[in-house]
């Protein structure tokens, strides 16, 4: 089977490349609007995209209506962003942030999370997540055409949170802190299932 992309439609193409893609970690991006309102939501468009300066981006695309998602108007209007990993224990709550509520609904309330406040940014941590990364924000690249344009968020890493528990000799312990991915569909992974290989020693 060979397919070009430009003969695919949009929903089509969406659904190779989430299959295709796999799997992907996800993150629960929490920021603040303008009115005060805490907003969190899960990408899994998600990536580290530099180590020195330690820099992450994420993906989203517009609403159904071709409006601005509420992260994306968040970061637009406050610069920064919050990046938290998400493990087993937090699956079903971020599930249930996907949904597309008002602007004017706290989601952290919603789902019964709990947001706490960042040491240096302003959007707000989740506290329930093993790993929060506040995050400044650098650059916002738009791509295609609405209402199927992309917009592909960095930000800057400026103070990382582990929980204590999951970290040792440097490290962070993988088998503590379980996280899961992303597939096609309705499916994720859990990322116990694991095997370790050695690198060639010139690598």
């Amino acid at each position: 089977m060979k397919t070009n992309p430009e003969n695919l439609d949009y929903r089509d193409t969406y659904k190779l490349m989430v299959s295709a893609i796999v799997p992907r970690p996800i993150t629960l991006v929490s920021t603040i609007g303008e009115d005060g309102v805490f907003n969190l939501a899960p990408f899994s468009a998600f990536m580290s995209a530099c180590l020195k300066p330690t820099i992450v981006c994420f993906s989203l695309v517009p609403r159904r209506d071709g409006q601005k998602k509420d992260t994306l108007r968040n970061i637009e209007f406050s610069k920064d962003f919050v990046i938290n990993v998400v493990n087993e224990p937090l699956a079903e709550a971020m599930n249930q942030t996907s949904f597309s509520y008002p602007s004017y609904v706290d989601e952290f309330k919603e789902v019964g999370l709990t947001p706490i406040k960042s040491e240096i940014v302003k959007a707000p941590r989740l506290d329930e997540s093993p790993i929060n990364m506040e995050c400044k924000l650098l650059q916002i690249l738009e791509f295609g055409k609405s209402p199927n344009n992309s917009h592909l968020i960095f930000g800057e890493v400026v103070l990382i949170h582990i929980k204590d528990e999951l970290y040792l000799n440097g490290e962070i312990q993988m088998s503590k802190l379980k996280a899961i991915g992303r597939l096609g569909g309705d499916s994720y992974c859990r990322t116990a299932d694991m095997f370790d290989m050695r690198r060639p020693d010139n690598v």
